[in-house]
């Protein structure tokens, strides 16, 4: 199974009229204010940090520029090849590398799991904004990157953003700038229960290790200025034993 037509359209769509830059997209915030801190919680549960990592929806690759500093090999992986264009004139040193990579589908992730050999998997805010029928073999993409020794970190929306963002889109004057593409484009983000987030990770075989709430930190402003956060929820998983 792959992501539909549809789908990979809207993010292609998204990213290829992105304006070029760091924080020119709602949830590009700075990495110390993102990757950083996350990184904090993901550490302590490596048990293999020499292994390649994969950043899993990488967009722009701001996030993966920041990890390629950190870990010996770093891939930056994305569906829509704007994004990774993007990514790549934003990396003219070549600090990581960037690969297209549908990682519902069993056969791409396989194939770089084969390149690779086990990885540690970063990905943050892409489950929820995955299709429904997507979420499952999203999740089995993920075990299949880690495999034996990998972790993967997750950062997810909770469902207390949904009303957040509902709120957000029917204000007043319409919503927020860099909002406003994401719902045009079709790819507004979808409510998963907080509960189906570690469903979803045990039915791809790994087992949670740890979890806890953080603030999802945009680049957007409301009108009065004040920076929105949003709820979300961070996991570490991988496989038991």
């Amino acid at each position: 199974m792959s992501v539909s037509s549809r789908y990979r359209q809207a993010w292609e769509g998204f990213w290829r009229e992105a304006p070029g830059g760091q924080g020119g997209v709602l949830w590009d915030a700075e990495p110390v204010l993102t990757a950083a801190v996350h990184l904090a919680h993901f550490e302590p549960h490596l048990t293999a940090p020499e292994l390649p990592l994969v950043d899993l929806g990488c967009g722009n690759g701001t996030q993966t520029r920041f990890l390629a500093g950190r870990f010996p090999t770093v891939v930056g992986t994305d569906l829509a090849p704007a994004a990774l264009d993007h990514a790549r004139t934003a990396d003219p040193a070549g600090r990581a590398r960037y690969r297209l990579l549908d990682a519902a589908d069993k056969s791409e992730t396989e194939a770089l799991h084969a390149e690779l050999g086990d990885a540690n998997v970063y990905m943050r805010g892409v489950l929820h904004q995955t299709e429904p029928d997507d979420r499952q073999p999203l999740a089995d993409g993920l075990a299949t990157l880690a495999g034996d020794r990998g972790r993967v970190f997750l950062v997810e929306l909770a469902e207390a953003a949904g009303p957040v963002l509902r709120a957000l889109a029917q204000g007043p004057d319409g919503p927020p700038a860099k909002l406003a593409p994401v719902f045009r484009h079709g790819i507004a983000p979808g409510e998963v229960a907080d509960a189906a987030v570690p469903e979803y990770l045990s039915r791809a075989g790994l087992t949670v290790l740890a979890s806890g709430e953080l603030p999802l930190l945009t680049t957007e402003h409301t009108s009065d200025g004040t920076l929105i956060e949003l709820p979300s929820r961070w996991l570490v998983a991988g496989r038991p034993g």
